[in-house]
């Protein structure tokens, strides 16, 4: 017998889940090229044989900090959405659309979505965001809200967002 390859059996095996690797952090080290070590030793080295040194050399590693920092914490300006409640999280911004549940996550660029579908349920505080892909798969996620209130700025937000950034005239 063939052994089952599914995602049923591997959760790898659906695209778009990012998974936690097992490799030993020596293995992570080592990837990382050399020519980028020789740089940054140089580069240390240079620093410490001049002490002199003017310190204009320094202003663009803090602006380039504060970009990063930037980058890190999204977009400046535009919608972003986000819900979450004990176990689940959707956010979606510029960059795309962002699910994760317990410790399994996906992301989705905007180019990789069909559709983005969002229910509410009919007597609980139930919000199911639904995204669609051009190959014909979906990925639900539910989330518990708070209050019911919640869900109807929930539904706001989000319809913000796919406003701003869902274009779904694309072929």
């Amino acid at each position: 017998m063939q052994p089952l390859r599914a995602a049923s059996a591997d959760p790898g095996f659906v695209p778009g889940l990012t998974g936690v690797t097992d490799a030993p952090q020596d293995a992570v080290r080592d990837a990382v090229p050399d020519e980028v070590s020789d740089e940054a030793t140089e580069r240390v080295g240079s620093d410490a044989d001049a002490p002199d040194a003017p310190d204009a050399p320094d202003a663009p590693d803090a602006s380039e900090g504060q970009d990063s920092a930037e980058d890190e914490a999204g977009p400046a300006d535009g919608p972003v959405f986000e819900a979450a409640d004990r176990r689940g999280r959707i956010v979606a911004d510029a960059e795309g659309v962002r699910l994760s549940y317990d410790e399994e996550a996906c992301e989705f660029r905007w180019d990789e979505l069909a559709a983005v579908e969002s229910a509410k349920g009919r007597f609980g505080k139930r919000f199911t965001v639904t995204v669609h892909t051009p190959d014909r798969r979906w990925y639900p996620i539910d989330l518990l809200a708070p209050d019911r209130g919640r869900i109807a700025a929930w539904e706001a937000e989000l319809d913000a967002v796919l406003d701003a950034y869902f274009d779904d005239e694309a072929p």
